[in-house]
């Protein structure tokens, strides 16, 4: 038998969720715009910064995003004269990607932005609520990127 009662999308978990993080992809973004970013880019530098040289590919797969989409944001931030990309000195047929000295320099800037967005919005929760989101968001992630059967 089928339950008569619906479930009104505004009254969701996820809806809040959606909410929250349109919240805080704008206030990224209004943090980022200050020293010149747009959302996103801070995730291409933060992949660099941990290891410069990627290929486009590599960084598409890492920001779980198309190939195309990475192209268009390199292009971008080339422009910008943050990155630049290269051919590999041992397969000429692949690209690599180098922050440049002004990618590099962006990383406290961007760092101390997104602490600041951070802390605004962890305002009243206390350290172990502070984990207990993590874990959960950590376990919902899992949950909507596993395969559909395979849900224990």
């Amino acid at each position: 038998m089928r339950s008569t009662s619906k479930t009104i999308i505004g009254e969701t978990t996820g809806y809040l969720l959606a909410r929250v993080c349109k919240a805080h992809r704008g206030s990224v973004g209004d943090a980022l715009a200050e020293v010149g970013l747009h959302v996103g880019q801070e995730m291409v530098l933060l992949h660099l910064w941990q290891r410069d040289g990627l290929t486009p590919s590599e960084l598409a797969g890492a920001l779980g995003v198309e190939p195309p989409t990475v192209t268009n944001m390199l292009s971008r931030m080339e422009r910008a004269k943050l990155l630049e990309r290269c051919r590999d000195p041992e397969d000429a047929r692949c690209t690599r990607v180098y922050l440049t000295d002004k990618g590099q320099e962006l990383r406290e800037p961007v760092e101390r932005r997104w602490e600041t967005v951070e802390e605004r919005a962890f305002v009243g929760v206390s350290s172990e609520e502070k984990t207990l989101l993590r874990n959960l968001l950590s376990r919902l992630h899992d949950n909507l990127t596993r395969e559909p059967n395979s849900v224990q």
